[in-house]
């Protein structure tokens, strides 16, 4: 099953509170920090909300 490969690029400072939680939701607290998820279109549907702040890596496991 393919998996995404979640790193935080850039700050949340001066962010909405949505786009805060919905990186929070997907386990990012700081900046260079990476999360690996299952690729599922809730996660992927979160990733494009806010796909200026994050960079996304799809990878097999």
């Amino acid at each position: 099953m393919r998996k995404l490969k979640i790193t935080l690029k850039r700050s949340l400072i001066d962010k909405s509170k949505k786009t805060k939680r919905i990186i929070r939701s997907l386990g990012l607290r700081k900046i260079g920090q990476t999360v690996i998820h299952k690729d599922v279109p809730a996660i992927r549907g979160q990733v494009e909300k806010v796909r200026r702040y994050v960079e996304v890596e799809e990878i097999e496991g």
